[in-house]
């Protein structure tokens, strides 16, 4: 735990402070650490083990990324109910099975965002409304092909691949 967090900046999806803290080992230091709400993520797969990936714009990564349906916690809001509603807002898709499926640490080194991953099934298609600052292509893949394009690197964002090795489990893959 901090002695003390002196707050830098506050933006609109992350904060930074700097922590002043002791070790457990009793070493003291100060840490610059990323605030962040944190998120949540579905991997969505139809009746015929298809899963719904989006090609999606990331200025920050320098390009496109294949990712899963994804969004950040709004203040308050269970990481459940981000999963469906992002899954509804970026692919228009609903879903009446849910399985949670684990929650990672995206970057804990400085960060503290928490990812929450979910299993979707028994889809059914709505209007997607995304907003115009997103730019997002929905691509249907076999989850054999998409855990392909994990293992030779393809796929590199990380809550995609790990949301689709522990989905494999869950499947007849």
């Amino acid at each position: 735990m901090p002695t003390d967090t002196r707050n830098i900046y506050a933006g609109k999806v992350v904060n930074l402070a700097v922590d002043s803290l002791v070790l457990p080992n009793g070493e003291r230091l100060q840490l610059e650490i990323v605030r962040h709400p944190g998120g949540a993520a579905t991997v969505a797969l139809n009746k015929r083990e298809e899963v719904c990936l989006l090609r999606q714009y990331r200025h920050a990564a320098g390009g496109w990324l294949w990712e899963l349906p994804a969004g950040k916690l709004e203040p308050q809001e269970p990481p459940a109910s981000t999963a469906k509603r992002e899954l509804e807002e970026e692919a228009g898709l609903q879903a009446a099975d849910w399985i949670k499926l684990g929650q990672m640490y995206s970057t804990p080194g400085f960060c503290d965002e928490i990812i929450h991953l979910y299993l979707a099934r028994e889809l059914t298609e709505v209007p997607s409304h995304h907003g115009k600052h997103e730019l997002i292509e929905v691509h249907w893949l076999p989850l054999t092909a998409a855990i392909a394009q994990v293992l030779e690197g393809t796929i590199r964002d990380a809550k995609t691949m790990l949301g689709l090795m522990l989905a494999r489990s869950h499947t007849n893959s």
